[in-house]
């Protein structure tokens, strides 16, 4: 009667795989005893049924880009400005319904500094146009006077160029600005894969509520935050498992929305009873967020003081702080602070201690054995210990910028990331107030 049981599943189960157009494999015993609990079949042990094969079909190629942009983070936001500016036929890509990623949806709502602690400006071009978009409707906090109302050189020696904003605002006239130059934004859409044309990424394999379809482009920015298009490209990747958890909250206090940021820093000794959320599995991105929200619930209660103080805002994206890069033709380190490079495409501080500058590498941008994909944001050619400066809001508007230039032109003179002229990029981002070299700040 068992058997009998076993082989009725096992029917029902091809069955159902028939009707949806796949075909089961035999695969290895991997995860046997979750799968038990779900398939008869598998009580055995024995061969176990655990992948299926997609079958092939053929799909619509519905738009061509000059560049795409895949992620709407603040990377994702400089490369397409830059692309569409220098007169590329652009498209942003992003996963969520709401631009800003982590800066937005992920309430990391500090523009770190765009200065060197020492009254120095380092970043200027888009990122410091982002930051006074961020505050055009007013800050939150930490308003940076001797900055935004040119203040006297001491006064800027003694405040850094940051301010905390509000995401809402931010997230609405960063899409108006895209917009307006005339990007054309998918919502709701996830990048799954790749169709490779040689060393060149042809078309970007996407999914969303209408479904699977291609779109052809010229180049591709990775601004995902996670190097996702890298990934399903082939690039060479380098991974970070040792997140820490994060969880930064809004809650309303009576006297207005107060900002509690909240984070096990990285790089030092795990406390007792942590634990890492080393990679982009299920259980790790899942476990981040679950394990986030509990946090938030007990620093809110533990700090409640009246009944009509409640949480506002949650973080609506995983905080998870590396998580995989590119390893590109060059990787930046941290002790290469203040060297200058020839190919440099912009400059930033070290947002955790005043002094540090890094004149960031065009090489760091791109890989050699994939001609038109460029990184930029979190998923830029760094080392682990420079990976923490590279990966926050104004060094991402930086890299951002560059390769949005970058995949314009390579766009348009049909040439790969490494053949294109390195003195006409660095023209066309001195044209847009990016400053490229140590020697070009102000004294």
């Amino acid at each position: 009667m068992k058997r009998s049981r076993m082989r009725a599943a096992r029917r029902q189960i091809l069955a159902r795989a028939v009707l949806c157009g796949y075909n089961m494999l035999v695969h290895a015993k991997q995860n046997a005893k979750e799968l038990r609990r779900v398939c008869p079949i598998h009580m055995k042990g024995a061969a176990v049924l655990q992948t299926l094969q997609e079958r092939a079909r053929t799909l619509p190629v519905t738009s061509c880009y000059d560049v795409v942009v895949a992620g709407g983070g603040i990377a994702g936001i400089s490369a397409a400005l830059a692309a569409v500016r220098r007169g590329a036929h652009t498209a942003l890509i992003e996963k969520e319904c709401l631009l800003g990623g982590m800066a937005t949806l992920g309430l990391i709502t500090i523009f770190l500094p765009l200065c060197d602690g020492r009254g120095r400006q380092v970043i200027y071009g888009i990122g410091e146009e982002l930051l006074r978009l961020s505050v055009k409707h007013g800050a939150e906090a930490r308003y940076p006077s001797a900055w935004l109302q040119s203040g006297p050189c001491e006064e800027r020696r003694t405040q850094r160029f940051a301010v905390q904003y509000n995401p809402a605002l931010f997230a609405i006239e960063a899409e108006l600005l895209l917009l307006a130059a005339g990007v054309e934004i998918w919502y709701d859409t996830r990048v799954s894969a790749v169709a490779m044309d040689g060393p060149r990424v042809g078309a970007l394999i996407v999914d969303h509520k209408s479904g699977r379809q291609a779109i052809g482009c010229q180049s591709v920015v990775d601004a995902t935050g996670d190097a996702d298009v890298c990934a399903v490209s082939g690039a060479p990747l380098a991974v970070f498992t040792e997140n820490r958890l994060a969880w930064w909250y809004y809650a309303d206090t009576g006297s207005g929305n107060e900002l509690r940021p909240r984070a096990l820093p990285l790089h030092q000794a795990l406390p007792a009873g942590e634990t890492y959320y080393p990679d982009l599995s299920r259980a790790s991105v899942t476990g981040s967020l679950v394990e986030g929200r509990r946090r938030i619930l007990g620093d809110f209660l533990m700090r409640r003081r009246k009944p009509s103080d409640f949480p506002t805002h949650l973080p609506l994206v995983p905080l998870l702080r590396m998580t995989r890069r590119l390893v590109g033709a060059y990787e930046l380190d941290e002790g290469e602070e203040g060297d200058a490079f020839p190919d440099s495409v912009g400059m930033t501080g070290d947002w955790r201690k005043a002094g540090p500058v890094y004149e960031m590498p065009y090489r760091t941008l791109y890989t050699p054995s994939l001609h038109n994909l460029f990184a930029a944001g979190r998923c830029t050619s760094v080392t682990e210990s420079m990976w923490d400066i590279s990966r926050v809001i104004p060094t991402c508007a930086v890299t951002g910028e560059a390769v949005g230039a970058a995949a314009a032109l390579c766009a348009r003179k049909g040439c790969s990331a490494g053949e294109l002229p390195l003195a006409q990029l660095q023209r066309e981002l001195r044209s847009g107030d990016v400053r490229l070299h140590t020697s070009e700040l102000d004294k």
